[in-house]
C-alpha cells in the first residue's frame, strides 16, 4: 500500500515533478516540505527495500531494474551519417533504471563533489576546437553549502582527501571499513608517490536519520539496497516527502507529452498508465528530472505550432552535447584471497595527480582511481577472466576457483568533452512498448576522450605492480557505445541563444517549466555527477520554494 494522498488529474496541483531519481527525489523532498502539493511522476515500479533481491542472472541479464531491452528500446550510431539500430545485450544504448528512485537505487553510490575546476573549464582552456566547452554560470563556491546539504540530508560517509575543495561542514558519518582492495590501492599508490584517500560514498557508515549502516553483503553494484544504508532517493528523500502527506508518488506513469496554455505556460503532464490508459495532470508548474536522455526525448516530443522544434527549443540546444564520462578498469591477481565480494565497492581512491589536466600529457582530460570490487561470480566467470586463460574444462574451473577470490579491479574514471555531434533524438522508426519514438543516441568518444582513459589505464596497471600483483589484465579499449552517465542535453547557461535553462534550471523559453537532472551539466566532471546532481537539486527547489511564495509560479 502506498503512502500519501491521491491527487484528481483534472484538478491543478502545484507541482508535477516528473522522475524520481537523484533530481527529483530532492525536488519532490522539498517542495512538500515547503508546503506545497506535488505529484511525482515515475515510469517504473515501486519496489519496496525488502522486495530487492540478490539475483544476478535476473537484474543484469534480465534488467530487473533498468526495465531496458524490447520494452523500452534505445538506438544507438556513431555519426549522424549511419542508420541507427538496437544494440544487442540486455541494456541498449542509454542504460538507467526505470523505478522509483531511479539510478540511485542501483548504483556503486560513489560521491565526488566536482571541483573549483569543473566549473570553469572554458576559461582554463580558452575552449577546445571542435567543442562546446564552456564556464558554467555558477561556480564551486555558489554550490558548496547543497554539497554539504546532500551530505548531512541524503546521507554520506567519508573524510576530506588532502586535494579536495573547501567545505562549510564535516562529512556526517566517517569513512565505510577499508576493505582489501583499498588496503592494496594505497599500498600501491604510495609507493608511486600518489596521494590515496578515503572513498565518499553515498552509504551509510553507521546509522544516521533513522536508517541502519551497511551490512557488507557486497551486493551494491546494479542492486538496490535491503537494508537502506546505499543513499538512493528510495531511501533518503522519497519517503520525507510521503511523509508530509502532500506528495503522491504515482508509480508506473510514463510521460509522453508536456503541454502549455495558450500563452505558452506549462500547465499539464500526459502519460500512461500501466494499462496504457492517457490521462493528464495539471500543474501549476512542471519541474521535469527524467535524466539525459529521457528529458531530452520529452522535450523533442512536446513540440506544437508556438514550439515547432521542441519544447524550449528555440536554441535549438536540446539534446546536444550528450556526455557519458569515460570509464575502464584493470584487474590484479593477488597471493592471497581478497574477497572482493563481500562489503561495499568502493572504499579507498585516488584522485591526485590524476584530477586536473595537465599539457604534457598531450591531450586535455583528467580523471581518478578506485579500488574496488570487481562483478559478482557470474559475470565475473563470463567476462572477468584474463583473455589469454582457458574458457571451458578442468583448467578453466581451476582458474576460476583461484582468481575469483584474489583479484581486484583499479576502476578507471575519466572526463567527456561536450561535442553537438554527440546528442539524443527521437528515432523515426523504432518505438517502444506505448508507441513512443525511442531514444536516438549519436555519439563518439573525442579522441582526447580515449586518450585520457588510456593514460588511467597505464596508471592502474602501474599502481596493481606497485601493490604486489602477481599479474594484471585488461580488456581491449575503445569507444563508448554504451552511457550510464547522461549529461548535458539541456544544459544551464545565461545566454538563451547557448544554453536551454538558465542558472536557476528555469526553461528559457516556457514559463512555468524548470528543468533539473544529468541534462542541466555544462560539463562532465570527472565521472562521478550524482552528487552533483543533487545539490543542483537542492539548489534549484530552493529558488523554486521562494518564488513560489512570491507568488511568481
Amino acid at each position: 500500500m502506498r503512502a500519501g494522498p491521491r491527487y484528481q488529474t483534472r484538478q491543478p496541483v502545484d507541482f508535477v515533478v516528473i522522475g524520481s531519481g537523484a533530481a527529483g527525489g530532492v525536488m519532490a523532498k522539498e517542495l512538500s516540505e515547503a508546503g506545497f502539493e506535488v505529484v511525482v511522476l515515475e515510469q517504473g515500479p515501486y519496489i519496496r527495500p525488502e522486495e530487492f533481491v540478490h539475483d544476478e542472472y535476473g537484474v543484469w541479464l534480465h534488467s530487473m531494474l533498468t526495465g531496458s531491452g524490447s520494452e523500452f528500446p534505445s538506438t544507438f550510431r556513431t555519426t549522424e551519417q549511419e542508420e541507427a539500430g538496437v544494440l544487442p545485450g540486455p541494456f541498449g544504448s542509454a542504460v538507467y533504471a526505470r523505478m522509483v528512485g531511479g539510478s540511485s537505487v542501483h548504483f556503486t553510490a560513489n560521491y565526488w563533489r566536482f571541483r573549483p575546476v569543473d566549473f570553469v573549464e572554458g576559461t582554463l582552456t580558452g575552449g577546445i576546437q571542435g567543442t562546446g566547452m564552456e564556464d558554467w554560470p555558477i561556480t564551486y563556491e555558489d554550490l558548496e553549502p547543497y554539497y554539504t546539504k546532500v551530505e548531512w540530508e541524503v546521507g554520506v560517509s567519508g573524510a576530506p582527501g588532502p586535494g579536495d575543495p573547501p567545505r562549510s561542514r564535516p562529512f556526517p558519518m566517517p569513512p565505510l571499513p577499508v576493505k582489501s582492495s583499498g588496503v592494496l590501492l594505497e599500498k600501491g599508490a604510495q609507493a608511486l608517490g600518489w596521494t590515496p584517500q578515503p572513498a565518499s560514498m553515498a552509504i551509510l557508515s553507521r546509522a544516521h536519520d533513522g536508517r541502519a549502516p551497511c551490512i557488507n553483503c557486497g551486493w551494491c553494484m546494479g542492486y538496490g539496497c535491503e537494508v537502506n544504508a546505499k543513499s538512493s532517493s528510495l531511501a533518503s528523500v522519497i519517503p520525507k516527502a510521503e511523509a508530509t502527506g502532500r506528495c503522491e508518488i504515482r508509480p508506473l506513469s510514463t510521460v509522453y507529452r508536456i503541454d502549455t496554455d495558450a500563452s505558452g505556460r506549462a500547465n499539464q503532464v500526459v502519460y500512461f498508465d500501466a494499462d496504457g490508459q492517457s490521462h493528464a495532470q495539471r500543474a501549476r508548474a512542471v519541474v521535469l528530472c527524467a535524466n539525459g536522455a529521457e528529458t531530452a526525448r520529452l522535450l523533442l516530443s512536446s513540440d506544437s505550432s508556438r514550439f515547432p522544434d521542441g519544447l524550449a527549443n528555440s536554441s535549438g540546444m536540446v539534446g546536444k552535447y550528450l556526455m557519458f564520462n569515460g570509464n575502464s578498469s584493470v584487474s590484479g591477481l593477488f597471493e592471497h584471497p581478497l574477497n572482493e565480494y563481500k562489503g561495499p565497492g568502493v572504499t579507498r581512491l585516488v584522485l591526485d595527480p590524476f584530477y586536473d589536466s595537465d599539457p604534457e600529457r598531450g591531450f586535455y582530460g583528467g580523471g581518478g582511481l578506485d579500488g574496488r570490487t570487481g562483478i559478482g561470480p557470474i559475470f565475473f566467470a563470463w567476462l572477468g577472466m584474463p583473455p589469454d586463460g582457458p574458457t571451458w574444462g578442468a583448467g578453466y574451473k581451476e582458474m576460476l576457483s583461484e582468481y575469483y577470490t584474489r583479484s581486484m579491479d583499479v576502476f578507471c574514471h575519466g572526463t567527456s568533452l561536450p561535442l553537438e555531434t554527440n546528442n539524443v533524438t527521437l528515432d523515426p522508426s523504432v518505438t517502444d512498448k506505448w508507441g513512443r519514438p525511442a531514444v536516438r543516441i549519436t555519439y563518439r568518444d573525442h579522441d582526447d576522450d580515449l586518450a585520457v582513459i588510456h593514460w588511467l589505464r597505464e596508471r592502474a596497471e602501474e599502481l596493481l605492480e606497485a601493490a604486489g600483483a602477481r599479474r594484471t589484465w585488461s580488456f581491449p579499449y575503445g569507444p563508448q557505445r554504451n552511457g550510464f552517465h547522461l549529461l548535458g542535453t539541456a544544459r544551464m547557461g545565461s545566454d538563451p541563444d547557448r544554453s536551454v535553462v538558465d542558472p536557476y534550471h528555469r526553461a528559457h523559453d516556457v514559463p512555468g517549466l524548470y528543468i533539473c537532472d544529468g541534462s542541466s551539466l555544462v560539463t562532465s566532471g570527472r565521472g562521478q555527477p550524482t552528487m552533483t546532481i543533487q545539490a543542483l537539486a537542492f539548489r534549484a527547489a530552493e529558488h523554486l520554494v521562494e518564488a513560489a511564495r512570491r507568488g511568481e509560479v
